[in-house]
This record gives C-alpha cells, sequence and structure tokens, in this order.
C-alpha cells in the first residue's frame, strides 16, 4: 500500500486527479455557464448542468474594501461565464481565496457529474441525511470540533457531550460556548485528545485540513462536514476520514438564484440542494 501524504493541498490535488480520470475526454467540452458569489456560499453551474458549492471566505480577504482592491481579488468578474473547467481548477491552487472557492465549486460540481455517470461501488452516498450531528457517540467519548459548525454545536450542547470548540474567531461563538473555545493555534495540543474529531470543509480553503488529521490519534473517529466537502471522497477516506456530510446540488438555477439573493443552506435545503453523508461501504460512523 503506498504511503499517503499529508501536505496541504494534497487532498484537492489528488481528488481532482480522479475526477479528471473519471470524466476522460469530457472535460475538455465542459464550461462555467453561470457563477454566484454569494454571502455564504459560493456556487457554480456546469454547461452539463450540474452544480457545486463552496464555502465564500470573506473573512480571509480583508483588502476587499473598496472597489480597486477589490478588482484585484476577482479581475476577471465579468470574464467568467463559458471559461474551460480546468482554468478554474488551475487558479484553485495560487493564493486567492475567493478563486479557490470557485475551484472547490466547479471540483463540486464535476464530482456530482461523476457520480451521474456512474454510481459509486466502494463507498455509499445517503441522500436527505439528518446529518452527521445525529451520529452516536459512545459514553466517555471526547470531541473536538474544528470550527463553530451550529448545528454539531447545538447537537453537542443538547447532548452534554464533552468538547473542545477550535476556532479562529472566538466572536463566531455565543456566550453560553465561549466556556468551550480554544484558540486554533492550540490544535497541536487539543486534537490528538479527541476520540471524535468533526472538521468544517472550510479547512480546504486554507490548507489546514491535511494538518489537522495527521496530528489526530490513529484510533480517533474522523468526519469532515459542510458544502465545501461534497466531492469524491478518495483522497479523505486514505487519511482516515469516516464520513463525510456534503450537499448535492439537484437544481443548480434554483440553488444560485438563492446564492444571488443573500441566502444560506436553510434557504435551499430540499428545494434545489439536498444534505448528503458519504461513507466507507459497511463503515458507518453509528456503528
Amino acid at each position: 500500500m503506498c504511503s499517503v501524504s499529508y501536505h496541504p493541498g494534497d487532498i484537492l490535488r489528488e481528488t481532482v486527479r480522479e475526477v479528471y480520470g473519471a470524466l476522460g475526454s469530457q472535460i475538455e467540452g465542459l464550461t462555467v455557464d453561470r457563477t454566484v458569489i454569494g454571502l455564504f456560499f459560493t456556487g457554480v453551474k456546469l454547461n452539463s448542468g450540474t452544480g457545486g458549492l463552496c464555502f465564500t471566505p470573506i473573512k480571509t480577504i480583508p483588502e476587499a474594501v473598496c472597489c480597486p482592491s477589490s478588482a484585484r481579488v476577482m479581475p476577471a468578474s465579468g470574464k467568467l461565464k463559458g471559461r474551460n473547467v480546468t482554468q478554474f481548477i488551475d487558479e484553485m491552487f495560487g493564493n486567492n481565496p475567493i478563486k479557490r472557492a470557485l475551484g472547490i465549486a466547479v471540483l463540486n460540481a464535476l464530482s456530482a457529474l461523476c457520480w451521474k455517470k456512474k454510481k459509486p461501488q466502494s463507498y455509499e452516498i445517503r441522500i436527505d441525511a439528518i446529518g452527521l450531528e445525529e451520529m452516536s457517540i459512545p459514553p466517555g467519548y471526547y470531541v473536538v470540533l474544528v470550527g463553530a459548525l451550529i448545528p454539531s454545536l447545538r447537537a453537542l450542547k443538547q447532548r452534554g457531550v464533552p468538547f473542545t470548540v477550535l476556532e479562529l474567531d472566538s466572536s463566531t461563538l455565543k456566550k453560553d460556548e465561549l466556556g468551550f473555545f480554544a484558540p486554533f493555534g492550540e490544535a497541536q495540543r487539543i486534537v490528538p485528545r479527541a476520540d471524535l474529531l468533526i472538521i468544517t470543509g472550510t479547512t480546504l480553503i486554507n490548507d489546514t485540513l491535511e494538518d489537522l488529521l495527521r496530528m489526530r490519534r490513529r484510533e480517533a473517529r474522523a468526519v469532515v462536514v459542510g458544502p465545501t466537502v461534497s466531492m469524491l471522497p478518495y483522497a479523505f477516506f486514505r487519511r482516515g476520514v469516516n464520513a463525510m456530510g456534503g450537499i448535492l446540488v439537484t437544481d443548480a438555477d434554483s440553488v444560485l438564484d438563492v446564492l444571488a439573493e443573500g441566502g444560506s443552506g436553510y434557504h435551499f435545503f430540499g428545494k434545489g440542494a439536498d444534505r448528503i453523508v458519504i461513507e466507507p461501504v459497511r463503515q458507518r460512523v453509528d456503528q
């Protein structure tokens, strides 16, 4: 078995290779028909009709506060329609967080196309899942939550499970949640304590996911969640991820309309996109 690397960006690079391999020459004719960079999510629609989403990393571009600096962040605005998908993928590996988000949204749309073309055999996709926040957590488990994931936070508090939230910005937490907060800089100390590690998919955008997976104990469960990780799962599974919770776009135009009006997932779940859970066959996180 080949050794698995944990360099930043490795998961995305491997996933790109697998998507390109699955689609073959079809990739040459695939373009982006529509793009929306919303307040919460960035979304795309391909000429194949499939759509993809990614978290919009607004906080990572503090320089975008006026027209000249905003133009430097997205110099191709108004010229994205009709571009080949490979251009978005290539730009995903630069230092521009918005271009990274667009590339990931395209990668998710391409993954959806792969699923339409051939049903997965080595893993299963459960549609309309309640959510990984409902998973069974054995007594005595200590949970580390990377990112202020509201549904998971709410579920952990209600169930009285001991947990810590690693977060870059404590202002994203409510007053009664600050007691669970630890700054992201303490990840090296806290992540190895986890029996269950729940990681936001936005770590793909800031290139911290591989390092977080490397830090955990070998026997710890790992789950990655959010629209950002709605893609082929092989690169995640090879690094010990037990399950992924994402979004499958079923009506790209409907979802993009919501994003263009400042909407979030609560506005389009079940009305153009479904929650999904991706797991290896015969390996459920609640077993």
